[in-house]
């Protein structure tokens, strides 16, 4: 049987913050019995340019998307983020929708899909031989996973399968955590808040880590543990599919 062909697409975040969940990402989907390619052609998909109002510039970036995701031969596209995941699916239809292009995005976008739900939605797998983490986690629920692509037991399911790992529920899982994007920005002291709260309900669980589908929503989050010297850990699932082995 023929191994599923899958173009990652590598979010700005992974890319220049923690390029390391990429290529645990990479390592799991070939454990798992894919072929990976990666453009190297590829850049944004857009969503800081569009959350911030420049549509024009946005859909250059979508347009250049396209492009580098259009080629013939892959099966699939996966990324390690909901976010971008979730600009691809909702927002590029309303670019696209009047342009010539808009039956290649189509048949673009069938294939995108965020990496948890393609393991378990796809391939239907809900266990990563191998991965193993003595500890316990809890799970941040990102607006974009939760909201824009439904996810929500994907992530569950291959947490709960990880040797050594309990998942403990924090209050208000599917809050926000108070990022988005240039709202932490323009809304300092509000972003702040909202991270505060996530945090303290992931410490009521007594968990080591927070785990979470989205870099960016760990970055925050990261951020306010660091400077209060809160006694918990972030760390995105792709990161903790690819321990132990």
């Amino acid at each position: 049987m023929a191994k599923p062909v899958v173009d990652i697409f590598i979010p700005c975040f992974v890319d220049q913050l923690y390029p390391e969940t990429g290529l645990n990402m990479v390592k799991v989907l070939e454990r798992v019995g894919c072929e990976v390619r990666y453009n190297a052609n590829q850049t944004c998909c857009g969503q800081p340019a569009y959350n911030a109002g420049f549509l024009d510039e946005s859909c250059q970036v979508a347009h250049k998307f396209l492009d580098d995701f259009s080629a013939e031969g892959s099966d699939y596209i996966v990324s390690p983020s909901a976010s971008c995941v979730g600009m691809v699916r909702n927002a590029y239809t309303d670019m696209f929708v009047t342009t010539s292009k808009f039956i290649n995005y189509r048949n673009m976008e069938r294939k995108v899909f965020e990496f948890t739900e393609f393991l378990v939605d796809v391939l239907l797998i809900d266990t990563v031989p191998g991965a193993r983490l003595d500890g316990t986690i809890t799970y941040h629920d990102s607006c974009s996973a939760l909201r824009e692509c439904g996810i929500k037991e994907a992530p569950r399911r291959l947490l709960q399968n990880v040797t050594g790992l309990q998942l403990l529920e924090m209050p208000d899982t599917d809050t926000c955590c108070g990022f988005g994007g240039t709202f932490a920005v323009k809304f300092e002291s509000i972003s702040v808040a909202m991270a505060e709260q996530k945090v303290e309900n992931a410490l009521s669980t007594g968990a080591n880590y927070i785990v979470s589908t989205d870099t960016s929503c760990l970055m925050h989050l990261d951020g306010y543990i660091q400077r209060n010297n809160k006694p918990i850990k972030t760390m995105h699932i792709a990161d903790v599919l690819a321990s132990g082995w």
